[in-house]
């Protein structure tokens, strides 16, 4: 059977931000994988916190350069990478000076959430799935971790649903503790449209809250993994009524295998589809 590929796709990895639950998951998951005998490629935003010299991040000229257009106006792609040379890991970052040269991650110095957090999403979705064609690579799985990935279910579902890098990828999605309080702009909807799209599948963005984008990331999703103990009970109920396989909650000695046997029944699901 030939090597699977799985694609990671996390808000946070440790140790380019500090030590959080989604982090760690974020750097021990891909490489336990890995050493499984799968084949990866991770990604998370290049935010102004990550020390570029210090973790020795350079740009890939081949990968950069595209354009992104968001809102009428045209946003630069640039791609950098770094390895983490211990698990012999290498980790994508998507970059941009508008969206990701600030020295905090979702909020600034006083706590206020950013207001182009919206744009940021979409740019960041938008710039993983553009990057992973331009490497000509077809991942089996693509797991989504954090709610700045939440729109990627969404595109890989209606905007690149004929792209054959794509059309058979299985969509897992984690759920995290990382809600937020704020409503994003009320033109998010408007911003993140793309071919394919159609105003009924954005529906639930009337209101851009933390709950309805993850409500649409889990209707575009293939199945959901718990990725922390504690999960709005809201989330929970919803989460009991769709018809996707769900892995629940697993603590850290246990969660690389785990999901290890999880991404083998997608896989095997995948073979009977084929």
């Amino acid at each position: 059977m030939e090597q699977a590929k799985i694609l990671f796709i996390s808000q946070e990895i440790t140790p380019y931000l500090p030590e959080s639950e989604m982090s760690k998951i974020g750097r021990y998951l891909p490489q336990g994988i890995q050493e499984r005998g799968r084949e990866i490629r991770t990604f998370m935003p290049r935010y102004g916190s990550v020390n570029e010299r210090r973790n020795q991040l350079h740009e890939v000229i081949r990968l950069s350069g595209m354009n992104l257009i968001i809102d009428d106006t045209d946003h630069p792609l640039i791609i950098k990478v770094a390895s983490i040379q211990s698990a012999r890991m290498q980790v994508y970052f998507i970059d941009n000076e508008d969206y990701f040269h600030r020295k905090h991650v979702m909020s600034d110095d006083n706590g206020k959430f950013f207001e182009d957090n919206d744009e940021r999403a979409i740019f960041f979705a938008r710039g993983v799935l553009e990057t992973v064609r331009k490497l000509r690579w077809s991942p089996d799985i693509v797991h989504c971790h954090g709610w700045i990935t939440s729109l990627i279910p969404l595109y890989l579902k209606r905007s690149f649903v004929d792209d054959p890098l794509y059309n058979k990828s299985k969509i897992i999605y984690s759920i995290y503790n990382d809600g937020f309080e704020n409503i994003l702009r009320r033109e998010f909807r408007q911003k993140l449209m793309m071919d394919g799209i159609q105003d009924k599948d954005v529906e639930i963005l009337a209101q851009p809250s933390f709950e309805n984008l993850t409500r649409l990331a889990l209707d575009m999703s293939d199945a959901v993994i718990m990725g922390s103990k504690e999960i709005s009970n809201s989330v929970q109920k919803y989460i009991k009524t769709l018809k996707k396989p769900v892995l629940e909650y697993k603590d850290e000695d246990e969660y690389i295998d785990a999901y290890s046997d999880f991404y083998d029944e997608m896989l095997m699901q995948k073979v009977d589809e084929d």
